[in-house]
C-alpha cells in the first residue's frame, strides 16, 4: 500500500467509528481544545510540541508531531464547518520543508450521545495529492486509529494536565543545556546533584514549603537531545505519581518550550497539592526564572 502511485489515493475514503465511555460535551472538548488535543493526537509514543488548533470557520491548524526517535512531522490545514457539539469538518495534510501541504484530506467528524456514552464517526476523503504524498497516505488509517485509541485513554483521565508554554529569545542549544545540565539547573530550578539526562537515571531534591520539607523522587524516562526531556515526579511519604515533560522547538533563533505536568489528580486531596500551587510554581520557574537565565548573555558553568 505504501508504494502505490499517488493517483490511486485521490478520492480514497476512510470511515472509522469508535464509542467512548464519556459524555459528548467532553469528547467535543477533547477534539477541539488544543490543550486536550496535544495529549492524544498522533500514534502512541508521539508528542505534539506545537499544537495550534483554532476551531472557528477558516481557523488555522498547525500541529508538529514528534516521533519517539525525535523526528518532527508538521501538519497544516484549516477548519471548514463547526456545529458544536455534533459536527466538525476540517482539512488537514502533511507539510513539506517549504510549509506546503503534500496532500489534503477532508474530515467530517460527527458525535452522537447514547446512554451517557459517545459514538464518534470519522469520515475522511483524500481530495488532493502531490508527488511524495503516498508515503504518508499509506499509513493514514492506522495512524488515525491509533490516535483515537489514545483519545479513549485521555478521556479516562480525571483531570486536565497542566501546560505552560513560553517563547525564549535564545537558541535551542542554550535552552536544552539549561534544562538538562545539573550545574546550570541549579541557577533557575533546584539543586539536583544526582541528575543526568539519561533514561533510567533516578534523582531527588528537597523543597521546604511553609516549614515542611518535601522530598521529590524522580526518574528520567525519555531523552531526545535538544527536543524532549521527561521524568516521573512523586513525593516521598505521599501517594500519587506524575510525569513532567519539556518539549523544545526552534523558531528561527528563538526557542518555544512547552512544559506538561500530567497526573496531578493522583496526589492527596490536600491544599498543599492543589493544582493552583503547581500553576504558580511552574509559572515562576518557566516563565520567569528560566526565561531570565537563558536570555542573559552571561555564561554559567
Amino acid at each position: 500500500m505504501n508504494t502505490a502511485p499517488q493517483e490511486t489515493f485521490l478520492g480514497r475514503e476512510f470511515t472509522i467509528v469508535r464509542e467512548f465511555d464519556a459524555p459528548r460535551d467532553l469528547v467535543w472538548k477533547a477534539c477541539t481544545d488544543a490543550a486536550h488535543l496535544a495529549q492524544w493526537w498522533g500514534p502512541k509514543g508521539f508528542s505534539n510540541p506545537v499544537c495550534e488548533w483554532n476551531p472557528t470557520p477558516g481557523g488555522k491548524i498547525h500541529v508538529v508531531m514528534r516521533g519517539p526517535e525525535g523526528t518532527d512531522y508538521p501538519m497544516g490545514g484549516e477548519f471548514r464547518e463547526i456545529v458544536a457539539p455534533e459536527k466538525l469538518v476540517t482539512v488537514t495534510g502533511a507539510l513539506n520543508e517549504a510549509g506546503e501541504m503534500l496532500f489534503e484530506i477532508l474530515h467530517t467528524m460527527t458525535l452522537a450521545e447514547q446512554n451517557g456514552k459517545t459514538k464518534l464517526t470519522m469520515f475522511s476523503r483524500v481530495i488532493k495529492v502531490t508527488p511524495g504524498a503516498e508515503r504518508y497516505l499509506g499509513g493514514f488509517e492506522m495512524g488515525m486509529t491509533m490516535s483515537l485509541e489514545r483519545l479513549g485513554e485521555h478521556l479516562g483521565q480525571k483531570t486536565e494536565p497542566f501546560i505552560i508554554e513560553r517563547l525564549f529569545d535564545a537558541p535551542v542549544e542554550k535552552v536544552w543545556q539549561a534544562i538538562s545540565n545539573r550545574d546550570q539547573m541549579k541557577h533557575w530550578y533546584f539543586d539536583v546533584e544526582a541528575f543526568r539526562a539519561e533514561e533510567g537515571v533516578e534523582f531527588d531534591f528537597s523543597v521546604n514549603c511553609h516549614g515542611e520539607n518535601y522530598r521529590h523522587l524522580c526518574r528520567v524516562v525519555e531523552v531526545i537531545p535538544q527536543k524532549r526531556l521527561a521524568y516521573t515526579w512523586r513525593y516521598e511519604g505521599h501517594s500519587g505519581d506524575s510525569l513532567v515533560s519539556f518539549d523544545l522547538l526552534a523558531e528561527g533563533a528563538k526557542t518555544r518550550l512547552k512544559l506538561t505536568h500530567i497526573g496531578l489528580e493522583s496526589f492527596p486531596v490536600q491544599p498543599r497539592f492543589a493544582r493552583e500551587n503547581f500553576q504558580q510554581g511552574w509559572t515562576q520557574l518557566i516563565g520567569t526564572s528560566l526565561k531570565e537565565f537563558v536570555e542573559t548573555n552571561e555564561r554559567h558553568d
